[in-house]
């Protein structure tokens, strides 16, 4: 089993997937425990996301991009404003999908289904191209 995953170890996609998923989980927990405490839908999505801001950076910056992390000092500093940044337009993307679909009646767990795709795909592309772009390219 372990020789089965080993592979998959190496694929850097993959590896940012599963921190996604960990991200995520602390996303939609928290999402769908503010929902059910009454805070407002795109409230709810931005609190959750902002959860899943930190727990992704601690997990991929280490786990999925740990060959690319910059060391302690300044060029570190710019990785982490970077991926806020990505981070802040992930949120953005969240919250208007989000927010728009509330608004025009359809169910904010299903918005946010579809904001889940959407801003995985913005960061991925973000932090893999600029944010840990790799040091020799910085």
């Amino acid at each position: 089993m372990v020789q089965l995953i080993q592979p998959v170890r190496q694929i850097r996609l993959a590896r940012y997937m599963a921190a996604s998923v960990v991200a995520l989980g602390a996303d939609m927990g928290s999402f769908l425990l503010l929902l059910g405490i009454g805070v407002f839908a795109a409230g709810a999505s931005a609190a959750g996301y902002c959860l899943g801001i930190l727990v992704h950076w601690l997990v991929s910056s280490r786990k999925v991009f740990g060959d690319t992390l910059a060391a302690s000092g300044p060029a570190r500093t710019r990785q982490k404003v970077l991926f806020v940044f990505s981070a802040l337009l992930g949120l953005g993307l969240t919250t208007t999908i989000v927010g728009a679909a509330d608004f025009a009646g359809f169910n904010p767990r299903l918005a946010k289904l579809v904001a889940i795709v959407a801003s995985f795909a913005l960061t991925w592309v973000l932090r893999n191209r600029i944010v840990f772009r790799g040091l020799a390219a910085a």
